[in-house]
């Protein structure tokens, strides 16, 4: 595309989605669904994902089937069922994990990254896919909003949709600048082919938790690989990243007292990667005129709940219903609308995720305590897991 090149995206209601990740590919999807024309803006050079697993729940799954992704899913992703349980470290069975919705009709997968922004990319045509372009400033006026990109490339739009991560560039066009909470945390994660670990239960989720750490595992690509995450606590900020190599060595002696089960399988660990975890304070305003904030850009939350991508999943949806048979000079209310209804509920998954960390590491409670907590979070998996955005009456009414 030549440098100072205007992108203008069709005649009927248009968008332009800064980021090619999870939530920016769900965005696309969604809205096309929606008879929108949304063009997906990546910077990197090719639409990808590294990192490993991420957990698809229930409340995802029936969004993404509609897409016709049901299949797909069932074929590419982990599926996780009966059997899947909380332990302590030792080896004590604390409950059962709920993985599916209270009717036991939407399960819950485990998916590498990869592959779930692979499925998602397929939903989007592909002249509407744009890698290469970083976003550096955005202007509208009460008609359109542009993105000027650092290769010169300006896009214009009926809106444009900030889906570009806890570093959002966007972010700062619709509020003040907020710094990340660090988590106090560091989390090892990997993957590990289950012919390496072939005594390991199949189908599973399993969390075993201990004072200040824990170790969450479960299946992705079809039962082949185990996803396995490991969070420590750090004496000091530690850089966010998904790419910085760890020491499996390292890793195997910080959870050397666990039970055999989590020893023994990362005994079988060669390569691991950490980062470090942040959220941030519940921002005041996801909104500003044409422009909308989107999964973590709008809410970025710590991973104890699974629900950083399923939450990004709800708020395409969310975007798409507000917007259905919106006109262009309908655009700013509806985005205000969406922005009210999403906040409602990542307020709360975003606290819950904080403090269900807390839970797993046994903070200020005792174990016997945090052990009678999680059995009681059913409450809260059944609160997220039967939640249908789509139908959420709130989304129809101004």
């Amino acid at each position: 595309m030549c440098n100072n090149a205007v992108v203008l995206i069709g005649n009927k209601l248009t968008a332009a989605v800064v980021g090619g990740g999870i939530g920016g590919l769900a965005a696309a999807a969604a809205l096309a669904r929606a008879g929108i024309e949304a063009t997906v803006y990546e910077q990197a050079a090719e639409i990808g994902e590294v990192g490993a697993g991420v957990l698809i729940g229930p409340n995802s799954v029936r969004l993404l089937h509609r897409l016709g992704l049901a299949k797909a899913i069932d074929e590419i992703g982990g599926w996780v069922g009966e059997g899947s349980t909380y332990w302590r470290h030792d080896g004590a069975r604390v409950a059962p994990v709920m993985t599916t919705d209270s009717s036991g009709w939407a399960a819950m997968y485990g998916m590498h990254r990869a592959d779930l922004v692979d499925l998602l990319r397929r939903m989007v045509p592909d002249d509407h896919i744009k890698p290469g372009h970083r976003a550096v400033t955005l202007d509208q006026d009460v008609d359109k909003a542009r993105v000027t990109f650092a290769n010169g490339a300006v896009a214009e739009a009926d809106m444009v949709i900030a889906a570009d991560g806890i570093q959002s560039v966007l972010r700062q066009f619709v509020t003040e600048p907020t710094a990340p909470v660090f988590s106090g945390q560091i989390s090892y994660r990997g993957v590990l082919d289950t012919s390496r670990v072939p005594w390991w239960p199949a189908r599973i989720f399993q969390v075993w938790m201990g004072a200040g750490k824990h170790v969450i595992v479960f299946p992705v690509r079809a039962g082949r690989m185990l996803n396995f995450v490991c969070f420590l606590p750090a004496d000091q900020e530690q850089r966010e990243s998904w790419s910085a190599p760890g020491d499996p060595d390292a890793l195997r002696a910080a959870f050397a007292g666990f039970a055999p089960p989590v020893t023994e399988l990362l005994k079988q660990v060669d390569a691991t990667f950490w980062w470090g975890l942040y959220d941030r304070e519940p921002l005041a305003e996801w909104t500003k005129g044409r422009l909308a904030l989107l999964g973590d850009a709008a809410h970025p939350m710590l991973p104890h709940l699974g629900q950083g991508a399923n939450q990004a999943v709800e708020d395409s949806f969310a975007l798409a219903a507000v917007l259905k048979d919106a006109s262009a000079a309908d655009v700013p209310a509806a985005l205000r609308q969406y922005a009210r209804v999403r906040r409602s509920r990542t307020d709360i998954v975003q606290a819950n995720s904080r403090s269900n960390g807390e839970r797993y590491d046994t903070v200020n409670r005792t174990a016997e305590n945090r052990d009678r907590e999680l059995i009681d979070t059913r409450k809260l998996r059944a609160w997220l897991y039967d939640y249908d955005v789509e139908a959420d009456p709130a989304l129809t009414h101004q």
